[in-house]
């Protein structure tokens, strides 16, 4: 399976990661069965699952604060993503450096 994982254009081209890198990795670990590592590569990827789950759930169920639930759950995902994002490169300049 990893052989078919998608590269990274702005690693690629820029040598810098971008806001997703270690996204498909972390979901593979997952379905590996292995939670803690997938956390370590891509903290956000448990959010994301929860969003995703949460969406296609309430495509066929329906909830009183369906929208309210959604907007916090998308803050949620954007807040994880930007904070490990900044430590990652926070990591990354301090390697450079």
């Amino acid at each position: 399976m990893e052989e078919y994982l998608l590269p990274c254009i702005n690693k690629n081209l820029f040598g810098v990661e971008c806001y997703g890198c270690g996204g498909q990795r972390a979901l593979l670990l997952v379905f590996k069965g292995e939670f803690t590592e997938a956390f370590l590569m891509y903290p956000a990827i448990y959010s994301l699952l929860l969003l995703l789950s949460f969406l296609i759930v309430n495509l066929f169920v329906k909830f009183k604060y369906d929208y309210r639930i959604k907007i916090w759950l998308i803050v949620l995902n954007g807040t994880v993503i930007g904070i490990s994002y900044i430590l990652k490169m926070s990591q990354f300049l301090q390697l450079t450096n």
